[in-house]
């Protein structure tokens, strides 16, 4: 509730200054690149805010990244409150280490890999599904900031040989990622057998000031882990998959093969 009271106030807002800037719709439209119908749909909730669609309002009305700060506001409070904690440990980690038996790591997911998975649940209506991804994307910019956090991905082989359309896409992806000198990426190969991370995902992030806080996903919700007997079980868990996993030029050279075989990108 908090996330859409915030999203109403943006939406208010942005039809005041743009009135108090003397702009109808369509000349405001053309001024940010975006259509007459796209403004109306907008200021009338009928189409989702984005971030590009902030920043150019941002520009126009020059408020001083006043609607890109409301709408990250949004997003974050738009989460469930077991999530939040995680989040604002990730956005402020030196290090995360992530860890999945099953799927691509969020950060690393592409724009269709996330919009499949969050597509899991088939109760959750489709404008629910696009904000997901457009927070899921949104969480990405850490990668690319000034200062990016050493991200270690250890990712289970069966992983990248889901059959999909979209894993040709998603593999290209990983590759690109894996090129960025603070993104290292290790798998775990097929014939390793058993191994503690089968036991289910985990996210570990690294503060400025060394404390470590961990994330657990299952079916429902989440959890975040900070005591220091929890943070030891899942920091050795993380050196077992660590250890099982392969070598960074090795892993790699894994990826590019599984990637040839869904063809040219």
């Amino acid at each position: 509730m908090e996330g859409e009271q915030t999203v109403d106030l943006i939406r208010a807002q942005l039809r005041r200054q743009r009135t108090l800037a003397g702009m109808n719709q369509e000349e405001f439209g053309k001024r940010t690149n975006y259509s007459a119908s796209t403004v109306s749909a907008v200021e009338t909730g009928t189409r989702p805010i984005d971030l590009p669609y902030a920043r150019r309002a941002d520009e126009m009305l020059e408020t001083g990244g006043l609607f890109e700060s409301l709408l990250r506001m949004a997003e974050r409070d738009g989460q469930p409150s077991w999530f939040r904690p995680w989040l604002e440990a990730e956005r402020s980690a030196k290090q995360l280490r992530y860890f999945n038996p099953t799927l691509i790591p969020g950060l690393l997911q592409t724009e269709n890999y996330a919009r499949a998975v969050l597509r899991f649940d088939a109760t959750r209506p489709e404008e629910e599904v696009e904000k997901h991804v457009a927070s899921r994307l949104e969480r990405q910019e850490i990668l690319t900031r000034d200062h990016p956090p050493l991200v270690v991905a250890v990712i289970d082989e069966s992983a990248l040989r889901r059959r999909d359309a979209i894993m040709g896409e998603q593999l290209a992806h990983l590759l690109r990622m894996a090129e960025r000198p603070h993104i290292q990426m290790h798998i775990i190969p097929a014939d390793a057998g058993l191994h503690v991370g089968l036991s289910g995902p985990l996210a570990l992030a690294r503060s400025a000031e060394g404390g470590w806080v961990g994330h657990l996903e299952n079916q429902l919700a989440g959890l975040v882990v900070d005591g220091e007997d929890g943070m030891a079980t899942l920091l050795a868990r993380w050196e077992g998959v660590r250890g099982v996993a392969l070598p960074q030029s090795l892993s790699i050279a894994l990826v590019k093969e599984v990637e040839s075989q869904h063809g040219p990108q």
